[in-house]
């Protein structure tokens, strides 16, 4: 099973401010921060709760365009439409965006399109106007208060780096989402020992068992989990067996430390938790996430301490894909597995990389 083979609204976004993505850059934001775009959480509204350039609104709302009209003293010239220029959190292949105008009922725009491009390091607006852009969504209606949804075909399934948005000619859209696969840079990992498992390096979470509470991806998401929904979190289990989860690698590593956090599971965190490598056929890893002989151990079933980052040595094992065992069921704020990447896994990052290439 990879990434690629899900539905397009489940792959990560790329955009979200919890993947580290930011906004550089807005023509207009008179109204509603430009960053509000990439919030994680589902856009918010509350009637009637007004500052002083009127209602309050949970996204990117820009000032009404009038156009280049002497009379009402504008400058000819004036862009007809707003944009804002999102950086991807992680480079990756987009396969759905998402525009959703949440809230925006009355001053929402007539309609959008969205272009993408690749640069090289930590560009600036200026580096940006020079980039090579290409239209992944073209102009397309909006209407109020909806999520719009636009699959990118394959021939433009490209490695991006960042997102504008174009909005026509103005109005409020509540979020943006970006949804693919995350790609990176071999340069970045060649020779180090890092998080095998984290979704900014290209892991990704391709089976779990319950995502009851909250979304399994979280355990492998940037940063430290602040509160107990920034973690996975299972309902509580009356059945026989437990909870698990699977995660994928961008490429073969040897995984030599395991750490199981529990940090704000204080009385539903896990009794006991085991981690395995899998030995088979990464392509044929669905058919067999029940089969122990197709697992082998690297952390031993361990007992856990609520509210505590726990973590092991273990000896050293290749491996592609990883499943975390929790016992019987509980909350995990994050799953890292350090190590590095074998030979294998660094030519297949390479071969990713110069793949996706625009």
């Amino acid at each position: 099973m990879r990434s690629e083979d899900a539905d397009p609204l489940q792959l990560p976004d790329l955009a979200s401010r919890a993947l580290r993505g930011s906004v550089i850059a807005a023509s207009d934001e008179f109204f509603a921060e430009k960053e509000n775009l990439i919030n994680p959480g589902a856009p918010t509204f509350s009637a009637h709760t007004f500052g002083h350039k009127g209602q309050l609104y949970d996204g990117w709302e820009t000032r009404r365009r009038r156009g280049a009209d002497a009379d009402l003293g504008l400058l000819p010239g004036v862009d007809e439409h707003d944009w804002a220029i999102v950086r991807l959190g992680a480079p990756g292949v987009v396969h759905a965006v998402v525009v959703d105008t949440a809230h925006f009922t009355g001053n929402f725009p007539q309609a959008c399109s969205v272009e993408a491009c690749w640069a090289d390091g930590y560009p600036d607006l200026a580096a940006l106007e020079s980039a090579r852009w290409v239209e992944i969504v073209p102009r397309a209606p909006l209407t109020g208060d909806a999520r719009h949804t636009f699959e990118i075909p394959a021939a433009s399934r490209h490695r991006y780096s960042h997102l504008r948005l174009r909005i026509f000619p103005d109005g409020g859209v509540a979020r943006l989402r970006v949804h693919g696969v995350v790609v990176p840079d071999p340069a970045l990992l060649e020779g180090l020992t890092f998080d095998l498992a984290a979704l900014e390096n290209g892991g990704d979470v391709v089976g779990c068992s319950d995502r009851f509470y909250s979304a399994p991806r979280n355990a492998i998401s940037p940063g430290l989990s602040r509160v107990m929904g920034e973690g996975w979190e299972t309902r509580r289990r009356r059945a026989a067996g437990n909870e698990w989860l699977a995660v994928r690698f961008a490429g073969q590593g040897v995984v030599s430390l395991v750490e199981v956090d529990t940090s704000g599971y204080i009385g539903n965190s896990p009794g006991v938790a085991e981690v395995r490598g899998y030995t088979g056929g990464v392509s044929d890893a669905g058919a067999a996430w029940d089969d122990p002989s197709s697992w082998g151990p690297l952390l031993p079933r361990t007992s856990l301490r609520p509210d505590t980052p726990h973590r092991f040595r273990v000896r050293p094992a290749a491996c592609e894909l990883v499943r975390l065992d929790v016992l019987p069921d509980g909350g995990v704020a994050r799953l890292r597995l350090y190590g590095s990447l074998t030979a294998e896994g660094l030519t297949r990052v390479r071969e990713r990389w110069a793949q996706t290439a625009l």
